[in-house]
């Protein structure tokens, strides 16, 4: 769970413990100027077009008495002070350490400190040694400017990181350089590096970037991740002269859309660098193979390989030596680990090196002494290592109860480093030694005072949804909590890409709302990955609905035990979750007492229209086929809100600077919804003006309704 969601979820809990202490009064009226699309022959009408402008006065004028008016109710929350007290001596207490990286006896790290805004890059020489700052975040901007620190890559060698560095939280990145012995900046900056922060070749010089296609001032937004391409750059060059080696266009015999968006990636200890790029509509990985050594050389197109593509359901891997291992989904929904030869691959005489089984196989690794995969059954995940000479699986065993995850292995190196977690202890990090068969716990920072939650307890179940699909939820709570139906709850939600909603993490910002006696459900909606492949490909395109009905499912599942009852149920979810919040209110309005849409898919119609709209056509299908709209149009809250109806109170948020979703999705929305609503709870719309989508963004900032200051981190 990222921060800005911790920070939200607090919110959260202040508006559905005193949803109540609301009395009505009218915010900021938008006008009504209808705008009709006609899509084979049907007619959709859209009444708040004209704040898709965010560059229009109006369009900011409202927005911004909006934001004004939700921060003056907000304030006036009557347990707002209590809980914000609270939450600041939760926040205040120690370092947070995060995102660990290690070369050799060096360790690389994000660190928050009581009163850090964002996280600094760090280095250390062993797990005892003097810690250095590497990038300090409270200098990356100039004046006034505030900028983060995003994802960042440390070459093979750990002499050099690269890190990606934004402004306001807009993800709009320029790729950086600072050298690890001295810690100066190399001079290198390049930009529109938002999705990649730099795979390094093992010459320890030069690395492949991502780099988006540079607009003219004529073009549309929908053209900004389009034709995007891998370049590679030799430190001390410059970097608008730097060659394409991947993408579209570049090579010949590789053909791309021009949506097709491409990564790369460079395993530690490989001969080889792979490229890929997403099989629209599929799991599936469009991969490429070259030697490292064909970078080095001045050819006009690097040989790349081809060892994957449409149908054979290959969606992760990696290498040893010349063995290449490759997690695929064909004729095994829960997954299966397949290796073949990467100089003459061949799937269809790959050998199985794991099969398929109940848990589902989220990755496999190759470290010097054997393959470690990992599985999750039920959100826990666990870690089996392979030995390369008998091929037979045995479980880690882990240094204590909670969900294990491999973080780093390299093919040079035995053994490899993995994180635990769990619902109410906190999170720790270890290094696996093989020849010992111990776990060596990794601690770069003090242990929070009072971190675990003792008194707090994690229930796995299962709710029978519309059409008798059982929908795994984790309920979260006080331990011996009396089920009298009065209990505040919350439930989250996301349901799409295949993403796994269910893994354990410590809550510590909800103490304020544990001890409140207030609940909180992890739900695993279609849509998801949480039972595999056959799991989201029930929850996507017109099978959508089903989202938004395991969620309403898991709600009357609370009710019908006895948690809770309907006024005390809260929802909350963001970015594509909006989808699954915003039609669960529509189509049970009296189910729910309040929800929060945080950078939400409000109007899924309209997000083909946005330059992000474009990379997630394979995911929520485009306007352009009928069968396409239709489903568009079945999964858009926005049009799916009904005049007269008494919905719940609803918090809907952005960053202004949003690049992944428009601003505007939650503008409409909130207007909507004060038009159409009958009831007298809220309807506020908060925007943050220093912040985007969430990632490198201003804790400060996110927290500003709260005032409180961070939130944790591993």
């Amino acid at each position: 769970m990222n921060n800005t969601v911790k920070v939200l979820s607090s919110i959260f809990a202040m508006v559905l413990l005193t949803a109540s202490g609301f009395t009505q009064t009218l915010p900021p009226k938008a006008e009504v100027r209808n705008v009709t699309d006609e899509y084979f022959g049907h007619k959709v009408t859209d009444p708040y077009r004209w704040m898709e402008d965010l560059n229009s006065d109006e369009t900011k004028s409202w927005m911004r008495s909006q934001a004004d008016y939700a921060a003056a109710r907000l304030s006036r929350l009557p347990l707002r002070g209590e809980i914000l007290k609270e939450l600041n001596s939760i926040t205040d207490q120690g370092v947070r350490v995060s995102g660990i990286q290690h070369r050799g006896n060096l360790y690389f790290y994000y660190r928050i400190a009581p009163g850090d805004a964002d996280a600094s890059i760090c280095v250390r020489e062993g797990v005892s040694g003097e810690e250095r700052i590497l990038v300090d975040a409270k200098k990356l901007g100039a004046g006034s400017e505030r900028r983060s620190a995003g994802w960042f890559s440390v070459s093979q060698d750990g002499k050099y990181i690269s890190y990606l560095s934004s402004a306001g939280g807009s993800e709009e990145s320029d790729l950086r350089v600072i050298e690890t012995a001295t810690g100066k900046d190399t001079g290198v900056s390049i930009d529109r590096t938002k999705f990649n922060s730099g795979a390094w070749l093992p010459d320890g010089k030069s690395f492949l970037y991502h780099r988006q296609l540079k607009l003219g001032p004529g073009d549309p937004p929908t053209e900004k991740y389009r034709k995007s391409r891998i370049y590679l750059h030799i430190l001390g060059t410059d970097p608008e002269k730097d060659r394409p080696v991947f993408g579209y266009g570049v090579v010949s015999a590789i053909k791309m859309d021009t949506a097709d968006l491409p990564d790369v990636s460079v395993p530690p200890a490989s001969k080889y660098a792979f490229a890929y790029f997403d099989v629209p509509g599929s799991s599936d990985l469009n991969l490429y193979a070259a030697p490292v050594s064909e970078f080095g050389k001045d050819k006009p197109q690097i040989a790349w390989r081809k060892i994957s593509g449409p149908g054979d359901s290959v969606s992760a891997f990696d290498v040893r030596g010349d063995e290449l291992y490759l997690r695929t989904f064909k004729n095994a929904p829960h997954r299966k680990i397949i290796k073949t030869n990467i100089n003459e691959p061949d799937l269809n005489k790959a050998e199985l090196v794991y099969p398929e089984s109940e848990e589902i196989v989220v990755w496999a690794g190759a470290a010097r002494d054997a393959l470690y995969v990992e599985t999750r059954h039920g959100g826990v995940r666990k870690i089996y290592r392979l030995d390369y000479k008998t091929g037979r699986p045995a479980p880690l065993d882990l240094p204590y109860g909670g969900s294990a995850s491999i973080s780093e292995l390299r093919a040079d190196e035995d053994g490899i480093h993995f994180t635990m977690t769990s619902w109410t202890a906190a999170g720790a990090w270890f290094r696996y030694l093989p020849k010992t068969g111990n776990s060596q716990k990794i601690v770069l920072a003090a242990p929070l005072p009072g971190s675990d939650l003792v008194d707090v307890e994690a229930i796995n179940v299962r709710a029978p949804s519309h059409d008798g699909v059982m929908v795994p939820m984790v309920i979260v709570q006080k331990k011996n909590l009396k089920r009298d139906g009065t209990n505040p709850v919350m439930l989250s939600a996301y349901g799409s890409y295949g993403d796994d909603r269910l893994q354990p993490f410590l809550a510590r910002h909800l103490r304020p709302w544990f001890d409140r006696g207030g609940i909180v459900v992890f739900t695993g909606v279609r849509g998801g990955g949480e039972y595999g492949e056959e799991w989201r490909l029930a929850g996507k395109d017109a099978k959508k609905p089903n989202s938004w009905k395991d969620l309403i499912a898991c709600a009357e599942y609370m009710v019908r035990e006895k948690y809770s009852s309907a006024p005390h149920i809260g929802i909350f979810g963001g970015s594509a979750g909006g989808i699954v919040i915003s039609n669960a209110i529509s189509e049970r309005p009296d189910l729910f007492g309040a929800a929060i849409i945080v950078v939400g898919v409000n109007n899924a119609l309209r997000m083909e229209t946005t330059a992000n709209g474009i990379p997630n056509i394979g995911e929520w299908g485009t306007f352009k086929t009928e069968e396409g709209f239709r489903s568009l149009l079945a999964m858009d809250g926005y049009h799916n809100v009904k005049d007269g109806t008494k919905y719940p109170a609803v918090l809907l948020t952005h960053g202004i600077n949003d690049p992944r979703v428009e601003p505007w999705m939650s503008a409409k929305m909130a207007a909507r919804l004060q038009a159409a609503t009958a009831s007298e709870k809220p309807i506020l719309l908060r925007i943050d003006y220093d912040a985007g989508h969430g990632i490198g963004f201003s804790l400060e900032i996110t927290c500003s309704v709260l005032s409180c200051k961070k939130t944790d981190g591993i």
